[in-house]
């Protein structure tokens, strides 16, 4: 097996490798690009060979062939089905919401307009759910796009319409045979809703793909509260809307401590929230667990596992000027700042890996783990500009969302200042930021957090409730909107999700570097160094 096809060696001297894969229905080939992470041609060469080996065998094996088009609409036909029968049978019981039925339209009209531009966008589809239901691999599931996931939109839209032709004649009376009905055996009691813990497992198992490892850990506790009250076995059709109060009053006791001490995370619900002088947890957080369960029992609703939502409008009110809460620095603390980081006239800055960390936080609106897990080779070049590749590929690199996939165009400040030359510096080995171990809960960033929170900005005399490293980032969104970029653009560039049908659909492939760059370069200068 020649190498020299599978290897190449990027400009950092850094070897990849590259596979291609079986071609798609339309013809494109694809190809895995991996980075071996070595600059030994002996260690990518045995590397390769592994991999080149492992490829072989599942081209050969046929796993990438996909399924045949009978055997989709076959497992469609027999997912949604099931899922028919008990809408019908939730409308016979019970009918549905107007709020529901409003939701199912509205699904209905997206699945339309993907199906008008023959789009594979996942949006309202079951894909995980699918997948685990009908047994059908990840391999397979890859292999048969974009296919698969057309045949899946069309059963989804096919299940709305017979659900809303359903819900229509149940709007209406008819009396053409009204001596029929008279006499006729009462129909059986038809099955119940979904148990609680089988729906939350569903639905943590079909968000995980847009989901971080962190983000799923922090939605499962928020759910298990559910579970803990409910228990794993009640059925969400018995859950109402005062019981979904009683939660609230119980989030309301909850202990602000009870994950982090052992003697409250080992008792139960209903005993913890009774101990006294325990501090509460904070409205915020009480409103994101109402924002969790209003989002799992949406989206019960919306695919037959319960015959209704719950929790709706019920947020608690944020203590009025809650100090607590995140902002941006005042331009003449931003001023401070940058000059400590930039001429360092106090000798606090005492290591260039705090300098430029805090630097790059002040000129992208980055995330603190982000940053601190940049590896040198993400720091890229591309038709002349300069940008930041984050993404979750490196080892223990990892991101919030998949809108936190992104490139980040280096600030004409930070060129300025010299941050290449740092980026050359450190060439020599793998992470940027090396002096800043990984940590479980706090990914890399832990560090550089706690010198700018506790030490740096104390002894700056800025300290105050609200101002902490992630208040860059709200000063970048708040300077860039004040500069008049588009909302769309400034999502972009900090990494939050794009939303409606234009920009998750039309505009997928997002906004140019050039364009990022003339945005990102609009502030900096006047709200940081130069007044």
């Amino acid at each position: 097996m020649k190498l020299s096809s599978y290897l190449t060696l990027s400009r950092h001297g850094v070897y990849y490798f590259r596979w291609p894969i079986p071609p798609s229905t339309k013809g494109k080939r694809r190809t895995i690009r991996i980075s071996l992470k070595t600059r030994c041609p002996d260690r990518a060469g045995t590397l390769a060979r592994y991999l080149a080996s492992y490829g072989q065998l599942i081209r050969d094996s046929g796993t990438l062939a996909g399924l045949r088009q009978d055997e989709i609409r076959t497992k469609v036909q027999s997912f949604f089905k099931a899922q028919l029968d008990q809408y019908l049978a939730w409308l016979d019981r019970r009918g549905l919401s107007q709020n529901a039925l409003l939701h199912a339209r509205e699904e209905l009209a997206d699945h339309e307009s993907f199906m008008e531009i023959n789009s594979a966008f996942p949006l309202w589809l079951p894909i995980d759910r699918f997948k685990s239901k009908m047994s059908v691999s990840d391999a397979d599931w890859d292999a048969s796009m974009p296919r698969i996931a057309t045949e899946l939109r069309k059963g989804r839209r096919d299940l709305l319409q017979r659900v809303l032709e359903a819900a229509e004649r149940l709007e209406r009376y008819s009396f053409d045979d009204a001596h029929a009905i008279v006499g006729t055996t009462p129909t059986p009691t038809l099955p119940t809703s979904a148990a609680l813990g089988a729906a939350v497992d569903d639905f943590i198992a079909e968000h995980s793909r847009q989901w971080a490892e962190k983000t799923i850990g922090q939605n499962r506790a928020y759910l298990n509260i559910l579970i803990e009250y409910f228990g794993p076995d009640r059925l969400l059709s018995t859950i109402t809307k005062q019981d979904a109060n009683e939660v609230k009053k119980v989030l309301q006791a909850l202990p602000s401590s009870r994950n982090t001490k052992p003697a409250l995370k080992n008792m139960p619900l209903m005993e913890v929230i009774k101990l006294p002088g325990q501090k509460k947890i904070a409205p915020k957080t009480i409103n994101s667990h109402i924002q969790m369960f209003k989002g799992f029992f949406d989206w019960a609703e919306r695919h037959g596992y319960s015959p209704h939502s719950l929790f709706d409008g019920m947020k608690v009110a944020k203590a009025k000027n809650s100090v607590t809460e995140r902002k941006p620095f005042k331009p003449d603390h931003a001023r401070l700042i940058y000059k400590e980081l930039t001429e360092n006239p106090s000798e606090l800055v005492r290591k260039e890996c705090h300098k430029w960390g805090m630097l790059l936080g002040m000129f992208t609106g980055a995330r603190l783990n982000e940053i601190c897990q940049l590896e040198v080779d993400d720091v890229q070049q591309e038709g002349g500009v300069w940008y930041l590749n984050i993404t979750d590929e490196g080892e223990d690199q990892r991101i919030k969302s998949d809108a936190g996939r992104r490139k980040v165009p280096v600030h004409a400040e930070l060129i300025r200042l010299g941050f290449l030359s740092f980026v050359e510096s450190r060439r020599s080995g793998t992470r940027l930021f090396p002096e800043y171990s990984y940590n479980a809960n706090g990914g890399y960033g832990r560090n550089l957090g706690r010198w700018c929170n506790e030490s740096f900005l104390k002894k700056l005399r800025i300290k105050e409730p609200g101002l902490v490293f992630h208040s860059f980032r709200h000063t970048v969104v708040t300077r860039l909107s004040q500069a008049g970029v588009a909302e769309p653009i400034v999502q972009c560039i900090v990494g939050h999700a794009r939303s409606g049908v234009t920009q998750e659909v039309y505009l997928r492939e997002g906004y140019t570097l050039p364009q990022l760059k003339e945005a990102i370069d609009k502030f900096g200068t006047n709200s940081f160094s130069v007044q």
